[in-house]
């Protein structure tokens, strides 16, 4: 692989790009002028390292965590000037995860221009880890184009709206673990037990694990998903909910 990009390449990501819907005339007028060195940059984020050990995405990923750290600092700041740093942090988290960031990628249609070598093609295990780490390097090389943080607020700041909303409204969805845990120290009980158990072997299906949780030696709730993790989640989340509709929390 080597940094010459042929014209058809440019035309795809200048389309991808425009189809950002960044509202920033400066941006607008780099992408139409098709400049080399922005399109590189972009070219290198859509480059995964089993095409090329070099010139991938690995260091604007590097990068592009820390811009969008700051950029969901500020648009934090700016929305909602009198949360406690507590509040800010936890927010925050929310909306720079690694799922948020694959939910975005995915919107975005991001995964028909990242190219992939041999190995990663045929892995679909890996296919969500790419869409965010491609994703968080895009947002990398749209900083470099400026060394402004304005173009990726101008882009990410309504949709970070709208998610903020959400998470307000029920905190506890997206934290279920964290908030049973809580609930349960509370109340001095011992910590919830997850017992998980896999049903399936069959990859990306959202019934392969199952998760009970017992409190106290009590078996509470039972839930499924596509891995530990997401099977413990979806376990709290149904705790949780049967909890506040009989009035435990």
């Amino acid at each position: 692989m080597t940094n010459i990009i042929n014209v058809k390449r440019i035309n795809q990501i200048t389309i991808f790009l425009k189809s950002l819907n960044i509202k920033s005339k400066r941006f607008s007028e780099v992408i139409r002028s098709q400049k080399i060195s922005v399109i590189q940059d972009f070219n290198q984020a859509l480059i995964h390292s089993s095409e090329d050990k070099i010139i991938n995405y690995e260091k604007l990923e590097f990068f592009g965590d820390a811009v969008l750290r700051l950029a969901a600092s500020n648009f934090i700041e700016k929305k909602y000037p009198q949360m406690s740093v507590g509040e800010r942090s936890e927010l925050r988290a929310q909306i720079v995860s690694d799922e948020w960031l694959t939910k975005l990628g995915g919107k975005i249609g991001i995964e028909k221009l990242i190219i992939k070598g041999p190995k990663a093609l045929g892995d679909e295990n890996s296919k969500n880890t790419i869409i965010g780490e491609a994703t968080e390097a895009l947002i990398g090389a749209l900083y470099k184009c400026f060394n402004s943080i304005q173009e990726v607020n101008l882009w990410l700041d309504e949709i970070w709206e709208e998610e903020s909303e959400i998470f307000l409204k029920a905190p506890y969805k997206f934290k279920s673990k964290t908030v049973l845990q809580e609930w349960c120290q509370s109340k001095g009980f011992d910590l919830p037990i997850y017992k998980i158990i896999e049903v399936s072997n069959k990859n990306g299906d959202p019934k392969r694990f199952c998760c009970d949780i017992f409190i106290e030696g009590l078996k509470e709730s039972s839930a499924f998903g596509k891995s530990h993790k997401q099977a413990e989640t979806n376990a709290a989340k149904v705790l949780i909910e049967k909890f506040m509709a009989i009035g435990k929390i």
